[in-house]
């Protein structure tokens, strides 16, 4: 039996916008949640006494991290080198340059040496020796188009023309590979890809135009007694025999995400099947609180809003307070009142949305019939924010109507006065151009 741990999707270096500069290290401090969740995964390879550790790619948000955040990376992963714990590093789609033309950023581990560590980013079996035994771990990295078709090739075929040949170049390359693998032994399949049966998240739309979708057959082979997955960010089990599961991302992106658990999975695999545990990680909290404040009073808008702070899970989370209302309630909402309730967050915005009030309609009564200042009573009686201006406002309208004049009616000509010289045609007459 060989027991592992599975972890995914780190993006270490992703939501510093939500974050802000400890001055007590000098980082970011949404940067320190991720490096504190990645250590926590260690932690459980190392405390578990684990024989494997596979990471399902997405190291970081692109393919040329800041040379910090490498740095931080490579002191974790450290830890499994220096523990004598073999490691493989699945090459993501967020961890291509180019598409994978111009490298990758995992690269440099096979480029060092790093004993214990296998670099994933090409489709090949690697057999590894671990202290449960041998395992046999077929890598499988993002592949985009031009990874499995050459470009005179692809301008040539259409779209589902297209999509079914990549599918049947990587069943063909895929069957090769479990042709060399040996019975008997745990047989793994490490893929970063995204599987149609998933839940997808924003990663779906992320990796538009760069990947394809692989239908869960062409994954779920005898020959694997556990598929391991990465790409998408919530946690699921997409096949029991064999087991095959995304462990979900470590650490919350962006609000997308705010009502995933986060964690990664402990897995035993043996030649005949494998089971699993799922390891969930203390990880930062996103919250949101919305109201639609605009169908109330102004003078309740403020009460109601600090009502449902007062509710939230504020403290240490990363809160967005959204609330719509209407143009006259604003003057009532005290903005200080609500940045300090909102203080013991990690951080939050604040994010009105004033909307139009909806026209009136007057029951029993047809407009284009009303007399107007029979309308206009009829709209400030149904309007109580008007209600201090309701007689300013008829008599403005009452005057408005005695000084109108119809131009039509004050405005006749006398024919009789018209000769039939005024009739005549006029000559035309050439304008100057200079």
């Amino acid at each position: 039996m060989v027991r592992l741990l599975h972890l995914s999707d780190i993006h270490l270096g992703s939501g510093l916008a939500y974050g802000h500069i400890n001055p007590a290290t000098g980082l970011n401090t949404r940067l320190e949640d991720f490096v504190a969740s990645l250590r926590l995964c260690i932690d459980h390879a190392l405390n578990q006494a684990v024989d494997l550790v596979l990471f399902g790619g997405d190291a970081f948000p692109d393919a040329t991290p800041p040379p910090l955040h490498q740095e931080l990376f490579a002191q974790q992963f450290r830890r499994l080198a220096d523990a004598g714990i073999p490691t493989v590093l699945l090459v993501g789609n967020h961890d291509q340059y180019g598409q994978g033309q111009g490298g990758n950023s995992l690269a440099i581990y096979r480029a060092l040496g790093v004993s214990g560590f296998i670099v994933g980013d090409k489709l090949q079996t690697h057999w590894i020796e671990t202290r449960g035994g041998p395992v046999q771990v077929t890598t499988l990295p993002w592949l985009s188009r031009s990874a499995l078709l050459a470009q005179q090739e692809s301008l040539a075929l259409e779209g589902e023309i297209l999509a079914h040949q990549l599918l049947q170049r990587l069943r063909l390359a895929l069957e090769g590979e479990i042709r060399t693998l040996q019975p008997g032994i745990p047989a793994i399949l490490l893929a970063h890809v995204m599987v149609e049966t998933a839940r997808y998240g924003a990663e779906r739309h992320l990796s538009v135009g760069r990947g394809f979708t692989v239908p869960l057959s062409l994954l779920a082979r005898p020959a694997y007694q556990y598929v391991a997955l990465g790409h998408v960010h919530r946690h699921q089990v997409l096949c029991r025999d064999p087991l095959m599961l995304y462990p979900g991302s470590i650490e919350r992106v962006d609000f997308g995400e705010e009502k995933e658990e986060k964690g990664c999975v402990l897995v035993e695999v043996t030649h005949t099947g494998a089971s699993y545990e799922f390891l969930p990680l203390p990880t930062r909290t996103f919250h949101t609180i919305r109201l639609d404040l605009s169908a109330d009073p102004p003078q309740q808008a403020q009460s109601k809003l600090l009502a449902a702070i007062a509710k939230a899970p504020v403290a240490g989370s990363i809160l967005r307070l959204i609330y719509r209302i209407r143009p006259d309630q604003l003057e009532c909402i005290d903005e200080r009142a609500l940045h300090n309730a909102l203080a013991p967050a990690f951080s939050y915005t604040i994010a009105p949305e004033v909307v139009s009030p909806s026209r009136i309609r007057l029951p029993g009564w047809d407009p284009s019939r009303l007399e107007p200042l029979t309308a206009l009573e009829q709209y400030l009686a149904d309007r109580s924010d008007l209600a201090p201006l309701h007689n300013d406002l008829l008599a403005a309208a009452r005057q408005l109507l005695e000084e109108y004049v119809d131009p039509l009616q004050d405005w006749a000509p006398n024919w009789e006065e018209l000769g039939s010289s005024s009739l005549a045609p006029v000559e035309e007459e050439q304008l100057p151009l200079f």
